[in-house]
Parts: structure tokens; C-alpha cells; sequence
């Protein structure tokens, strides 16, 4: 489709992980036109792999793709035979780490490289990344012409696939299908969920959701399931990487802070499919964070984690995050004009800390700012920035 930014290993086995149609097979396919590929969606495959986990990676060669691998975990056993006394390499995709990651880990350690694929980070499409997006700075002539990609990048996302439609309609009617097969059906056949209506409520409750503190009893309220069925099909979502979770910052006494997680999207393409109308304060939180989690995931932002901040006296900021011995402390406005109110807080996150702190605001205007020692960047500086 087009040239995506993640880079691999060029000799090692690796594991690509990332959700249903973010690109994975494209991209492999593209990379490694010689290796010979299967899918366990194919259900040939998927049946010789079951009864005969050796022969049918042998039938593969020493070099080969194998795509879906966590629909049979257990298949990585017959791969580390085959790299370790047959001189092979494998490079096998997942868009569900359940059961996976434990497996590969446990059989293929020292031997393979995991890899994230997210769905396209915004402007991926259109070429390599063109700037550091917390150090450097655009035009405004840049950032006007970025700003006039933006609503529809909010509203349709970055999966490959829809990027690639002519028109709303098609993205529309993409995302749609999507959401009847990819995000449902699939994954109440991988995890053996049965309750197709309550798991679209945990979808529609954790959109209404974004930006607020994870709490499951609301989610099996609202989906009429018990407590530990809500959480395991919350896990679902975070395990197939159609969400992410992200935890309360803390420093200091433990009780000051709240600890609990969020959620979000991992594309805001997910929301547009569900037919849920947030405010445009959410819908931009989950834009801004779901693009820098790509670049994280990426190894563009170089953190294990990103976290939230906020004191059980209200004080909050969306996100926090370590990049090399920097810590930056972000907030997101939808607006163009950002006052004293919008700043307040990460000065006295600032004042609280002990060590320096990178303080960023990221608005709806189109051009760089500082105030009080406060960056403020534009939005549309995320298009193809790393």
C-alpha cells in the first residue's frame, strides 16, 4: 500500500504484533516476496498445523512468513526446532497477544525479535516522518496545511485500509465492516466470548469513557455481566491491541495520587465505528495519545510506558512519559487559544517535582508558543512527525 516506518531485523526470526488489518501481511509480503507464506486463518493450515506442528513448518522451507500465529500458540515450539537445527528464519505476525507472548517467550527467547505495527501513524501514508515532533518546529505555512487533514483524521483514523478509500462514505462503510468482523467476531472466536451484545457495550462504555479513570464495576453494570466477566472482556480488547491502557504517575506517599488506569483506542477509527458521539475534548485526547503511543510503540518515543497524573484533589494531566533523562508532563486542549486555566496545572506539576520537567500543551491553534515555560504545539505538528 505504502511505505510504512517500522524497520526489522534483516537476518533474525521476529514476531510482528499489531491489530486485525493495520498492515502486518502487506508489509511482510512486501519486505520478503521470496519467503514463502501461510495463514493460520486458512483453515487447511490451521488443521495440518494442529495435527502436525513439525511437518508443517517443515513444508514451509527456511524461510517463510506465517501470519495469525496466536491462533496456535503452541506452533512456536516447531519453529524454534526449525531455526535452532535447520538454520531457518520465521517471521510470524499476531493480532492478539493472548496466550502468545507467554509461549514465544518461553521457546524463542534469544532467538526473535518482537516487533509493534499500529495502525499508519497520521501522515504515514504520505511519505517518511519529516521531523521530531518535540523538538522541532514547522511553518505556519506547514501547520495550515496539516490543520486541513486533521478533522478527517480524527474522525476516520489511520488503519491502512481506509486511508486508501476515495471517499467518507467508503471509509465510513469500511470501518462499518470492520466493526461486525475484525473487532467483534474475531475476537469472541479467540477468546471464546459469547455474549456478542454485551461485548458491544463494553465497546460503546469504553468510548463514552475515554479520558476517565478505569472502573469495571461500570462496565459490568452497564453490560449486565459479572465483575470478572467484564474484566476479561476488557483484556480482550487491550490483549487483540484494539486498546491500551495507560496508569496513574506517582512520586512520593502513594496515597496523594490515583493509581488506577485508563483506556484508550488504539485508532480513533474504532470510535468512528461504533457510532459513538464524544465531545471533541475526548475525541482529541484519544487522537493526540493514540498517535504518540504509535511513535512509542514505534521506538520513535524511547519510554516502557506512558502514564496519566492526577491527585485525588483533582489536579490532573493527560500524560507523562520519561524519554531518555527527560521527563515531559502533556496536556491536551481543543483550543485555539489556551488560557491561564489550560497551563495551571503543569506548573504545579512542575513546582512539585524535584527534577526538571519538559512541559508540553498540545492545542488547536497553528503556531508555536511559550508561556511560562511552557511549550505550546499545534496539533497538526503530529503529521508525519516521530
Amino acid at each position: 500500500m505504502f511505505k510504512r516506518w517500522l524497520s526489522i531485523h534483516k537476518k533474525k526470526s521476529c514476531l510482528i504484533i499489531g491489530p486485525r488489518r493495520s498492515g502486518k501481511t502487506t508489509f511482510l509480503k512486501s519486505q520478503f516476496p521470496e519467503y514463502k507464506y501461510a495463514t493460520l486463518d486458512d483453515l487447511d493450515d490451521l488443521s495440518w498445523a494442529q495435527k502436525d506442528p513439525k511437518g508443517f513448518v517443515q513444508s514451509l522451507g527456511k524461510q517463510a512468513i506465517i501470519d495469525e500465529i496466536q491462533r496456535l500458540p503452541v506452533l512456536t515450539v516447531a519453529v524454534k526446532y526449525a531455526i535452532d537445527n535447520q538454520d531457518a528464519r520465521f517471521i510470524m505476525t499476531g493480532s492478539s497477544t493472548l496466550g502468545l507472548l507467554d509461549a514465544a517467550a518461553d521457546t524463542l527467547a534469544g532467538r526473535m525479535e518482537i516487533y509493534s505495527m499500529p495502525p499508519a501513524c497520521w501522515g504515514e501514508n504520505e511519505g517518511d516522518h519529516t521531523h521530531y515532533i518535540f523538538k522541532d518546529k514547522l511553518t505556519i505555512k506547514q501547520l495550515r496545511e496539516n490543520n486541513r487533514f486533521i478533522s478527517d483524521a480524527i474522525t476516520y483514523g489511520q488503519f491502512p485500509e481506509v486511508l486508501n478509500q476515495s471517499s467518507d462514505n467508503e471509509k465510513h462503510d469500511l470501518l462499518a465492516n470492520y466493526r461486525n468482523t475484525y473487532f467483534t467476531r474475531d475476537l469472541m472466536q479467540l477468546s471464546n466470548i459469547e455474549n456478542l451484545e454485551a461485548l458491544l457495550i463494553i465497546f460503546y462504555h469504553l468510548a463514552r469513557s475515554v479520558g476517565s479513570v478505569l472502573e469495571v464495576s461500570n462496565f459490568s453494570r452497564e453490560a449486565g455481566i459479572s465483575h470478572p466477566t467484564a474484566k476479561k472482556y476488557l483484556n480482550t480488547l487491550l490483549q487483540s491491541q484494539l486498546a491500551f491502557k495507560i496508569y496513574g504517575f506517582q512520586y512520593g506517599p502513594a496515597k496523594r495520587y490515583v493509581k488506577a488506569a485508563k483506556i484508550y483506542y488504539t485508532d480513533t477509527g474504532i470510535i468512528h465505528s461504533l457510532k459513538v458521539q464524544l465531545n471533541e475534548g475526548q475525541m482529541l485526547e484519544n487522537f493526540v495519545i493514540a498517535e504518540l503511543e504509535k511513535r512509542r510503540k514505534l521506538g520513535f518515543i524511547q519510554t516502557d510506558q506512558f502514564y496519566y497524573y492526577k491527585t485525588t484533589s483533582g489536579s490532573e494531566i493527560d500524560l507523562i512519559f520519561e524519554h531518555g533523562d527527560d521527563l515531559y508532563a502533556v496536556e491536551i486542549k481543543a483550543s485555539r487559544r489556551p488560557g491561564a486555566k489550560d497551563i495551571k496545572n503543569l506548573k504545579a506539576f512542575k513546582n512539585r517535582m524535584d527534577r526538571p520537567v519538559k512541559l508540553c500543551l498540545f492545542y488547536m491553534g497553528d503556531d508555536y508558543q511559550e508561556h511560562d515555560g511552557i511549550r505550546l504545539i499545534p496539533v497538526s505538528a503530529l503529521y508525519r512527525g516521530r
